[in-house]
């Protein structure tokens, strides 16, 4: 992972927005039909409610066309094996790391 070119709020904001609705889809998504945990118990994991983790899995919210890039593609699984595992944390700074968005100027 590379360094941010920056870190300020904006940055933060627009991964916020941008990236994390696709990211938790994703590890919903694999937490339930890759790991075998029930949907009760992610949202028990994740902290958010059953009816969330329906709407991520039936693809209401959170879904993107587009593919999660490789290296956030990491951050993802290491954020599926933190919550499986209950052991690590994933960061909005690891997140930034691992993406190629646009500096603000």
């Amino acid at each position: 992972m590379t360094e941010p070119p920056s870190c300020d709020i904006m940055r933060c904001d627009t991964l916020a927005r941008m990236l994390l609705p696709q990211m938790r889809a994703e590890v919903v998504y694999r937490l339930v039909n890759e790991r075998g945990i029930s949907q009760s118990e992610a949202s028990k994991r994740l902290g958010i409610s059953r009816a969330a983790i329906s709407q991520y899995m039936s693809r209401k919210r959170g879904f993107s066309r587009g593919d999660i890039p490789g290296d956030l593609d990491r951050v993802v699984e290491r954020w599926v094996s933190a919550v499986v595992s209950g052991e690590g944390t994933i960061t909005i700074c690891d997140v930034c790391r691992s993406t190629a968005l646009p500096e603000r100027r």
